[in-house]
């Protein structure tokens, strides 16, 4: 993630809050401590997802402090919160309406310029 320009994280939820195994993920990308400023550091981050009733808005609100703490760049500029995510998507994986994929296309063209626009510094430790 050193290299990267920006980081679009799709989260489930469970239990209200961040998925274990994704948050592990993120964990081990942030080791040893003195490289977190090199892999976070500035990163804009967008958050997404889709899950059950909530869509996700409990786990992606947890995800914040997170990445502050990591020192990368939350964008809340437009976030997607699909609810009822058994009934959006299709045998084959793929979002039932086009309202949806135009709201995720939306979100990841309004992410790419804003990370564009606002490229990281990548800080050194």
């Amino acid at each position: 993630m050193t290299s990267a320009d920006g980081l679009l994280l799709v989260t489930p939820e469970y239990n209200n809050s961040l998925p274990g195994v994704l948050k592990n993920a993120v964990d081990w990308a942030s080791r040893p401590a003195d490289e977190i400023p090199k892999v976070f550091g500035d990163l804009p981050v967008a958050l997404a997802g889709a899950g059950g009733r909530s869509g996700t808005r409990l786990a992606q609100t947890a995800w914040l402090p997170v990445l502050r703490t990591l020192g990368a760049r939350p964008w809340s500029a437009r976030m997607m919160f699909l609810d009822r995510a058994w009934e959006r998507f299709g045998e084959d994986g793929r979002l039932r309406r086009d309202e949806y994929r135009e709201r995720l296309a939306g979100l990841v063209g309004e992410f790419a310029a804003h990370c564009r626009e606002l490229p990281r510094t990548r800080r050194a430790g």
